[in-house]
């Protein structure tokens, strides 16, 4: 198991590029396997999580080339569908949450599809029933085998129909839509999930030949084609990413320029900071954070304590709201998370404690972070990675701190993060990977 050994107290300086999106890339490379013919993807963050899809694609039958710097081909020509049933399948796929996408485009294009109950962050029940009851409109019949907690899906042929989706769900919109380019008739998908990266994701499609309208709202509509052509693709900016940057300059007084951020697909994400009392200035499609000494949680109009909660997009996303409640850890006043879609993802907050931070979690959903205002300095800590998200918010922790830190299980951290040790290194951070 890897671990982070991290030198508190020192400032960044300089610029840094923000990879490509993970979201955005487990659905693009996902919708490679709806046609034939060759896809070029562009800016695919190197990131464990990514690769590892990668590979199972591979595995499956993909041709699968690497092109430039971030820069892939895939080719689903050849896929062998009897993979899916063997056990480096299931052991695989049950490894990585994103592998769930892959059942919208192989029953489209096969009739049928394999899936473990999938994997991924533990912070709490992440159902799939959204997912799955979209594709049983379309026709598709769901068998669900309990001792090897594996689903088994086939569709003789899938047909449009409307839907009213119980939660817009991003990964489970992904999935839907793209089952439904290739059914007969026309679907409608109400309470569509619409973030930046879905339509991305709708976009790419259309390029492919697919015809859905309705881009960038929660209703979509998808007229099904007979097939899907080749196409090339290039993968938005991470925004968790960016959101990290922006946290990790204010809570270590340093100054950094976060460079190509795409801001306008940023959405809430920028002014959210601002009202944490950091100070970004867009300068282009730059954000940039300068030093600071302190920064200050606003208030609402009527001066009540200032709440930040996670909500469909365009609302702020649940990703970030971890490193939301430790950069409030050092601002002037008071703050309530509510982190309202995982139960189990402020958990991490106990570390937080035992490093001087002044929290109270009042429930699995809601922590009360009163900031010290970089009077009290974050003391070192040795801490585990529970998940990817909490895992940044640590890293950022540590680095603010006084003293040495370790943070271990950081394979959670390079899930999403691509190489952010020597990223923040060349910025001025100390970081040694053991």
């Amino acid at each position: 198991m890897a671990s982070f050994v991290i030198e508190g107290g020192h400032r960044l300086q300089g610029d840094i590029v923000p990879q490509g999106a993970k979201n955005e890339a487990l659905q693009i490379i996902c919708a490679t396997l709806l046609t034939s013919e060759e896809v070029k993807i562009y800016n695919i963050p190197d990131i464990l999580d990514v690769n590892n899809l990668i590979q199972l694609l591979r595995d499956m039958g993909v041709t699968v080339q690497h092109i430039g710097v971030n820069a892939y081909s895939f080719k689903a020509d050849n896929v062998n569908l009897d993979y899916l049933h063997c056990e480096d399948f299931l052991r695989r796929s049950a490894s990585l949450r994103g592998s769930v996408m892959i059942v919208g485009p192989l029953v489209a294009r096969f009739g049928m599809a394999v899936i473990p109950k999938p994997g991924g962050d533990k912070i709490g029940r992440r159902r799939l029933d959204t997912h799955f009851i979209g594709i049983q409109k379309l026709g598709a019949d769901f068998t669900y085998y309990p001792e090897q907690q594996l689903y088994e899906i086939t569709a003789r042929e899938l047909k449009g129909a409307y839907m009213l989706l119980d939660e817009a769900s991003v990964t489970g919109t992904a999935n839907i839509l793209m089952a439904a380019v290739l059914a007969k008739g026309t679907t409608t998908i109400y309470n569509a999930a619409c973030e930046p990266y879905l339509q991305q994701l709708s976009k790419m499609l259309n390029k492919m030949g697919a015809k859905i309208s309705g881009i960038g709202s929660n209703l979509l509509t998808v007229e099904g084609v007979e097939s899907l052509e080749g196409c090339s693709h290039t993968i938005l900016p991470d925004m968790i990413e960016v959101g990290s940057f922006i946290g990790m300059a204010a809570m270590t007084g340093s100054d950094i320029r976060i460079k190509n951020v795409s801001y306008n697909d940023l959405g809430i994400i920028p002014d959210s900071f601002r009202r944490l009392g950091i100070t970004l200035n867009q300068e282009g499609d730059d954000i940039h954070v300068p030093h600071h000494d302190y920064y200050e949680i606003e208030t609402f109009i009527d001066g009540s304590i200032m709440t930040f909660a996670d909500a469909p997009w365009p609302g702020l996303t649940p990703d970030l709201l971890s490193v939301f409640l430790v950069v409030a850890t050092q601002a002037k006043g008071s703050v309530l998370i509510h982190q309202k879609m995982f139960e189990s993802r402020l958990f991490f907050v106990d570390k937080l404690i035992d490093m001087g931070a002044q929290i109270i979690l009042c429930d699995p959903h809601r922590a009360a972070v009163i900031g010290q205002g970089k009077s009290h300095t974050l003391r070192a800590a040795t801490m585990v990675s529970p998940d990817i998200r909490a895992g940044i918010a640590l890293l950022i922790a540590a680095m603010s701190a006084d003293g040495i830190s370790t943070i271990h299980n950081i394979d959670q951290i390079d899930r999403g993060y691509q190489d952010i040790d020597k990223r923040l290194n060349k910025l001025g951070a100390r970081i040694t990977r053991l």
